[in-house]
């Protein structure tokens, strides 16, 4: 079952994957993993869940526990109680972050239209962190609502207009982090918060890694990341790359050089009067086009 106001909004656009995407997406299911899926929901529906039951949402947190229905109810039960407990189901509604556009100097986190496969484009520069500044302004508390708050815009409304505008379900992102600067002193700094927000990430927000590009990696970084390989998921591990400072012709290949912000090699600009490329949140979730009946996504800060 899933609510009426979840069906209105599932029903505006497509609630399929592409063929040959990864097993166990929408429309790529084996019949076993198809009847796993309806043995989930009702075990779910027999608890009294009611929401959150859609089949792209149970097959997320099916694929992250290999299909095994137990271990997915108990990940589900988990995420459930945390959005009660952490106010996620009305963290769109009450929480502003109004200091955004201060915090955005010393820590730009942004989304900006999509690449090739039709997947929001979020990037990250951490290599510009600078913790000390940020928190004369806000605090880790926050900045993790914050990160939640994006989650949920994300879900609710970029994912949908970016469906609409791919002609596929669209369920996962293409990020791209910048290390470029960045030393050992500042890596440790926001250590704290790049740990928890991994930890609501892979728990709370499961199989929403697209695709994962690791630009401006400092010397050594690849080395290191192939010691942890092995302990990684192989699945996570395909979806992630390492590039140093000649990093453009990849990204090219995933992201249309007319998204790709100028500073990264593409041909994308925004002006300061439309927000600036931290501000300006563009992409289809923008575009009357692709704006269904969930209505156009919140801004993260007022504008007054």
């Amino acid at each position: 079952m899933v609510t009426t106001e979840e069906r209105v909004i599932l029903d505006s656009y497509p609630q399929t994957c592409p063929p040959g995407s990864l097993p166990g997406t929408p429309g790529n299911c084996t019949s076993e993993q198809l009847e796993i899926l309806e043995k989930l929901r009702s075990a779910l529906e027999a608890e009294g869940y009611k929401e959150r039951l859609d089949d792209s949402t149970l097959l997320r947190f099916l694929r992250a526990r290999k299909f095994d229905i137990e271990l997915a109810k108990t990940m589900f039960v988990n995420c459930e109680k945390w959005r009660e407990e952490f106010g996620t189901n009305t963290i769109l509604k009450d929480f502003h972050y109004d200091e955004k556009p201060l915090v955005a100097k010393w820590y730009p986190q942004y989304y900006h239209k999509t690449d090739k496969d039709g997947r929001p484009l979020y990037f990250e520069e951490l290599g510009s962190v600078n913790l000390t500044e940020m928190h004369k302004i806000t605090t880790e508390e926050r900045m993790l609502k914050n990160l939640v708050w994006e989650y949920e815009v994300v879900a609710n409304y970029r994912f949908p207009a970016c469906s609409r505008y791919a002609g596929h379900l669209v369920e996962t992102s293409c990020t791209v982090l910048d290390l470029k600067g960045i030393s050992l002193s500042s890596a440790y700094s926001v250590l704290s918060y790049v740990r928890e927000a991994s930890f609501i990430s892979q728990n709370y927000y499961p199989e929403r890694m697209g695709k994962f590009y690791i630009i401006n990696a400092p010397f050594g970084f690849s080395t290191a990341f192939k010691l942890f390989k092995p302990f990684l998921d192989p699945v996570t591990v395909s979806k992630i790359f390492i590039l140093g400072s000649s990093y453009q012709k990849e990204l090219l290949k995933q992201i249309p050089v007319e998204n790709l912000p100028k500073k990264y090699g593409g041909t994308s600009e925004v002006s300061e009067a439309q927000g600036g490329l931290y501000l300006s949140d563009i992409g289809p979730w923008r575009d009357p086009k692709y704006i269904g009946p969930e209505g156009e996504g919140p801004l993260m800060f007022s504008m007054n």
